[in-house]
């Protein structure tokens, strides 16, 4: 679980923003909907790569259908409509949205919440933090999430106003719909490659 601490309401936007720069070189931070500052420590190695090949996968499928947005890694923040500020593993924005936002906000944690968000369980995580922040996702605008734990083997998949499906393996095709028609990807193939 990631160490959190509370640094006070005195903390603004602008000043955790240049907390995050000065220290960038040994974790990531996320801060919750109350200014608690979350540590976050890097992936393992594994993790790291399994999360890239599903980013390379992803990627390649938007670009190949043209498909109009932006696609963001995990070291990017968001900041959400409830002030939290958020880094998913993967995130994807639609153009439309993303268009409209100020050019320096774009430079900071922007103010949007992504319309498609991935979080992957690395071993310093726990899955209740992480269903907590996928639901935190959905309640500030999120289309789509998926939440998938390497180590049990399963995987979430949250969308509004519906029951959050449970796989229980990873050798099938977890689909995109209905944000991304046509979008699948077998994260037992993944893993191993």
């Amino acid at each position: 679980m990631p160490v959190q601490f509370k640094v006070g309401d005195l903390i603004s936007e602008d000043g955790f923003f240049e907390f995050c720069q000065m220290n960038d070189d040994a974790l990531d931070f996320e801060r919750d909907k109350n200014g608690n500052i979350i540590t976050m420590s890097p992936s393992g190695s594994l993790t790291g790569n399994f999360v890239s090949n599903i980013l390379i996968y992803f990627g390649s499928w938007l670009l190949r259908e043209k498909i109009p947005g932006k696609v963001f890694d995990s070291s990017t923040g968001f900041t959400l409509p409830n002030s939290a500020v958020r880094a998913p593993d993967i995130a994807w924005i639609k153009l439309d949205r993303w268009a409209v936002l100020p050019e320096d906000d774009k430079e900071k944690f922007a103010h949007i919440c992504p319309d498609f968000v991935i979080e992957v369980r690395s071993k310093s995580d726990s899955v209740a933090y992480l269903k907590n922040k996928m639901q935190e996702y959905l309640e500030n605008g999120c289309e789509l999430g998926w939440l998938i734990d390497r180590f049990e083997q399963r995987v979430y998949i949250y969308q509004p106003n519906q029951s959050v499906i449970e796989h229980r393996h990873f050798n099938f095709q977890l689909s995109g719909k209905p944000l991304f028609p046509g979008f699948e990807i077998n994260l037992s193939k993944l893993e191993n490659s």
